[in-house]
C-alpha cells in the first residue's frame, strides 16, 4: 500500500514541478492524471490497485469539488459579472431543465427498458458542468471575461440546483409513484436545499471574512496559517450544509462570492492554498478514476451506453445551450464555445455514487453511462480547450 502512495505523491510533485510548461500546451492536467492512472493501473502495467471503496472516493471528489467551487467563487471579477448576469442566469434557468429534458427524451429513446425516473436521473446526473475541469477556458484571457465568468457561474451553480432533483427522483424511485404530497415534498425539498445552502455559505463566508480581517489587524493570525483558513472555511461551509439538509456545493459557491465580496485584503495570499490543496485532490481523484474506475466501465460497455454518452457532450448540451443563447447578443463563435465548454467531472462523479447507494433496476448501467461521459470529456474538453479559446482572438 504504501509503495503505491510513494508512486502516487511523486507522480503529483512531479507534475507539479513542470505544470507551468506543460500548462501551455492543448492538454489538461486532469488528461494526464487519468492516462497516467490507465497505464498504471489493472488495464496495463497493475502498478496501482488501490482498494478504494466508494464512500472514500465519493468524499475526496466532494471535498475536492468544494474546494474549486469557493476558491473559483472568491476570485471572480464581480464587475464584470454584474453587467453579464444575463448569461449565466439564462444558462441556469433556461438551458439547465432544457439540457434534462433532452437527455430524459434521448435516454428513453436508446434505453426503453429503462422507467421513467431512471431517465430522469441520468439526464439529472449528466447535467452539470464541472468547474475543475473548466478552469484551463475560465483562467484563460483569450476568452471574453463575460465569456469566462458566465461559465464560471454556471458550472459554480448548476449541480447545487440539480441535487434537490437527484433527490427527489431518488426518493419518487422508492414509493414508486408520484403523488400530490410528492410533489410538495419536491418542492420543500428543492427549497431547502438551495436556501440552507445560501444561508449557510454566506454566513460562514461572511464571519469568516469579518474574522480574518480583525486576525490581520491585530497580528492574530500566524504566517503559516494564513493559506489554510480558507480551505477550512470552504470546507466548513460544504460540510455544515451538507449536515443541516442544504447543499454543500451551492454553500460553497455562494460562500466564495461572498467573501470575494466582503474582504478587500490580499486576496490572493489567503486563496493560494486552497487552490493549491484542491488541485492536489483533483489529481488524486483523475489518477483513481484512470487506475480504478475506468477498468470498471471498459467491460460493460455497449453501443447504445458509447452513444448516449456521445450524445451527453454534443446534441444534449449543445442544442439546448444554442436555443437559450438565440437572442442574447454575443457572436455566433461565443454561442457555440459556450454550448461546448460543459464538461462533466467531479459533480457527476458524486452524483453517480449516490445512484449506487440506490436499488435501481438498471442504476449499474446508470452509472457506467455517467463515468464513460465524464472519461470522454476529460479528454474531449482538455484537448480542446487552450486551442479554441485562442480562437477567441481571430473570431473577433
Amino acid at each position: 500500500m504504501y509503495f503505491q502512495f510513494a508512486i502516487l505523491l511523486a507522480i503529483i510533485l512531479t507534475y507539479s514541478i513542470i505544470a507551468g510548461k506543460v500548462e501551455r500546451y492543448p492538454v489538461s492536467a486532469p488528461i494526464i492524471f487519468l492516462t497516467i492512472g490507465l497505464i498504471l493501473g489493472p488495464i496495463a502495467l497493475h502498478v496501482f490497485n488501490f482498494n478504494f471503496n466508494r464512500e472514500n472516493y465519493q468524499l475526496l471528489s466532494e471535498f475536492a469539488l468544494a474546494l474549486v467551487l469557493f476558491s473559483d467563487a472568491s476570485k471572480a471579477n464581480l464587475k464584470v459579472l454584474k453587467h453579464h448576469f444575463a448569461l449565466p442566469s439564462k444558462l441556469l434557468l433556461i438551458g439547465l431543465p432544457l439540457t434534462i429534458l433532452l437527455g430524459y427524451v434521448i435516454a428513453r429513446i436508446l434505453f426503453p427498458q429503462f422507467s421513467w425516473i431512471e431517465a430522469a436521473i441520468l439526464s439529472t446526473i449528466l447535467a452539470p458542468t464541472d468547474a475543475a475541469l473548466g478552469e484551463p477556458v475560465v483562467s484563460n484571457k483569450s476568452v471574453p471575461s463575460k465569456i469566462r465568468e458566465g461559465i464560471n457561474v454556471e458550472s459554480g451553480l448548476n449541480d447545487g440546483i440539480c441535487v434537490p432533483i437527484l433527490l427527489l427522483l431518488i426518493a419518487a424511485q422508492k414509493v414508486q409513484h408520484i403523488e400530490t404530497s410528492s410533489f410538495s415534498y419536491g418542492l420543500s425539498l428543492f427549497a431547502d436545499e438551495i436556501g440552507l445552502g445560501i444561508i449557510v455559505g454566506a454566513s460562514i463566508a461572511l464571519v469568516g471574512a469579518i474574522l480574518i480581517k480583525q486576525g490581520v489587524k491585530n497580528g492574530w493570525i500566524e504566517s503559516s496559517w494564513r493559506t489554510t483558513i480558507i480551505i477550512l472555511i470552504s470546507l466548513s461551509s460544504f460540510t455544515f450544509a451538507q449536515a443541516l439538509g442544504g447543499s454543500g456545493f451551492i454553500a460553497c459557491f455562494v460562500g466564495g462570492i461572498t467573501f470575494n465580496i466582503t474582504f478587500n485584503l490580499n486576496k490572493p495570499e489567503f486563496l493560494e492554498g486552497s487552490q493549491g490543496v484542491g488541485k492536489i485532490l483533483n489529481a488524486v481523484v483523475w489518477l483513481i478514476f484512470g487506475s480504478v474506475i475506468t477498468g470498471w466501465i471498459l467491460p460493460q460497455l455497449t453501443l447504445e451506453i458509447i452513444l448516449y454518452s456521445l450524445l451527453s457532450l454534443t446534441l444534449i448540451r449543445i442544442l439546448p445551450v444554442l436555443l437559450t443563447l438565440f437572442n442574447h447578443k454575443i457572436s455566433l463563435y461565443a454561442k457555440l464555445f459556450t454550448a461546448w465548454f460543459g464538461p462533466r467531472g467531479l459533480a457527476s462523479i458524486v452524483f453517480a455514487a449516490m445512484v449506487l447507494d440506490v436499488n435501481l433496476p438498471h442504476g449499474n448501467t446508470i452509472v457506467v453511462i455517467a463515468l464513460l461521459t465524464i472519461l470522454f470529456s476529460v479528454f474531449a474538453h482538455g484537448i480542446s480547450a487552450n486551442p479554441m479559446a485562442k480562437a477567441f482572438l481571430k473570431s473577433n
